[in-house]
């Protein structure tokens, strides 16, 4: 399969929008370009099985390098592994449900799908970049749009939360600049990633490197304590910059730190990694608390968001290749399952017109699709079996248990710890706002979801079922490339 595609499609939909003459147009056109961009995606994805199947065990797979600037060694290197593959699946999921539950933005509605498409082309660059440069380009490409996302479709604080978000991703972009002119110039003047993994740097070397690219990746996905973007950014962001923030943004730093920082530099890793644990092991217990403090949805969605993504990196920190996998596994779950989150409560807003959970109650009896979505990724969220987030978490902490020491037994066990607060919030404010009497009677009138609406609810539902029933198959797509890294890191 030729991966230019993948930036092709979001690429030629986004020009179509730019042509399109009315907000009609504008609407299907991005419809059918999110269409045809999951399309690609299930087309690589079986494209991929069946290389496997056909024994071709090449680490990366359908690879395409072209020189872009040779005096410096800078190439258009594309090609995928498992982790590449499942990172493009969840971003077309996100995207079609983004484009979707903002079929009735009436503001500046060609500009609004252009910057939801050009964070998609950028996610789908990152995903299938082996070079350090390009990898980095399409990482910036997703900024800009998302400052502007906030600042004019935005509410509340949108001003300060879009100034706060752009600063500091701009910061983890400095980071990462760094970092990797570190390993430019250590490695021979090499910006390729597959050349770079070969490649002997010594351990002083690595340990300078290496807390430079993890925390400037780490600030993309809310590394305590440079996660205070997070609840400001997702409370502001209009539904569709939410759903693209948590679900695909913070994926990219999930994904940076796990390819570039530990992969590449596995001495660093395992040089920082009990430092990596302890902040994990914080953000997910501060996410948890935090959380149940907020009664406005969409920062109880942001603040636990801090929490779910501590898996993640708890996993990466704990070094074993079952944890790495969980951690991987938990990247595409909460991507998922934070996206339909944010669309729930987007929908609950345009008709409520509160996020207040204690101004709510009894949707359920006027809302029964959009509560009854409500219950479901709810319940994914505190990690109900049969669902996604269970699957990934019983890995990540089973990968972690791994490890028979008692610092890593102890943080494991904190972390598991954080179950039980989050059944506590979520389970009440799925019952403040869907259970109980109906308080105001204005929510008498209120309709249940429309059809684009029950669509990307559908779409994204599908896939936690899909993960949380039957886990083999994405396990399958991931274990192969956490087994590479996991060699890397033991040398061999």
């Amino acid at each position: 399969m030729n991966l230019l595609l993948l930036i092709g499609a979001p690429l030629l939909t986004a020009v179509a929008v730019l042509l399109s003459r009315n907000k009609a147009q504008v609407k299907w056109i991005s419809l059918v370009g999110s269409v045809a961009q999951l399309a690609l995606a299930f087309a690589l994805l079986y494209a991929f099985r069946q290389e496997r199947a056909q024994n071709n065990m090449s680490q990366m797979l359908f690879e395409l390098n072209y020189k872009l600037f040779d005096s410096l060694n800078i190439n258009f290197h594309f090609g995928v592994d498992g982790i590449s593959v499942a990172m493009i699946l969840l971003t077309s999921f996100v995207v079609i449900a983004g484009v979707l539950v903002s079929w009735n933005i009436e503001k500046m509605t060609k500009e609004f799908y252009f910057l939801l498409i050009l964070l998609a082309l950028g996610a789908y660059g990152f995903f299938i970049s082996l070079d350090l440069f390009i990898l980095f380009f399409f990482l910036e490409i997703s900024v800009i749009p998302k400052y502007l996302l906030i600042g004019i479709w935005g509410s509340g604080k949108k001003e300060y939360s879009a100034n706060k978000l752009a600063l500091m991703l701009m910061g983890g972009s400095a980071l990462i600049l760094v970092g990797m002119l570190g390993l430019y110039f250590t490695a021979g003047h090499s910006f390729d990633i597959m050349t770079l993994s070969k490649t002997s740097i010594p351990a002083n070397i690595q340990n300078l490197l290496f807390p430079l690219l993890f925390v400037g990746f780490g600030v993309f996905t809310a590394l305590f304590p440079l996660h205070t973007w997070v609840p400001d950014g997702h409370s502001s962001a209009p539904t569709a910059g939410s759903m693209f923030l948590a679900g695909i943004s913070m994926k990219l730093g999930g994904y940076g730190c796990l390819r570039i920082a530990t992969y590449l530099l596995p001495e660093g890793a395992k040089e920082y990694a009990n430092i990596i644990i302890i902040l994990s092991a914080i953000a997910i217990l501060y996410g948890a608390f935090a959380t149940m403090m907020q009664k406005d949805l969409k920062y109880i969605n942001a603040y636990s968001s801090v929490s779910h993504v501590g898996f993640s990196l708890l996993g990466i920190g704990m070094l074993t290749q079952t944890a790495i996998t969980g951690a991987l596994m938990q990247m595409v779950s909460h991507g998922l399952m934070t996206a339909l989150f944010f669309a729930v409560i987007g929908m609950i807003y345009d008709r409520t017109h509160t996020r207040m959970t204690n101004e709510m109650g009894g949707l359920m009896k006027v809302m029964p699709f959009i509560t009854t979505v409500f219950f479901i990724v709810g319940l994914c969220s505190l990690g109900l079996p049969g669902l996604s987030g269970f699957v990934a978490e019983m890995t990540v902490f089973m990968g972690s248990w791994e490890n028979s020491d008692a610092f890593h037994r102890i943080a494991t066990i904190a972390a598991a710890m954080s179950i039980v607060v989050t059944a506590v919030y979520i389970l009440r404010a799925i019952g403040q706002t869907a259970m109980g009497p109906i308080t105001n009677t204005s929510h008498l009138q209120l309709k249940d979801a429309a059809w684009n609406e029950k669509l990307a609810a559908i779409i994204l539902v599908a896939g936690i079922i899909a993960i949380g029933i039957a886990p083999g198959w994405l396990n399958d797509l991931l274990r192969p490339a956490a087994e590479e890294i996991m060699n890397r890191i033991a040398g061999k």
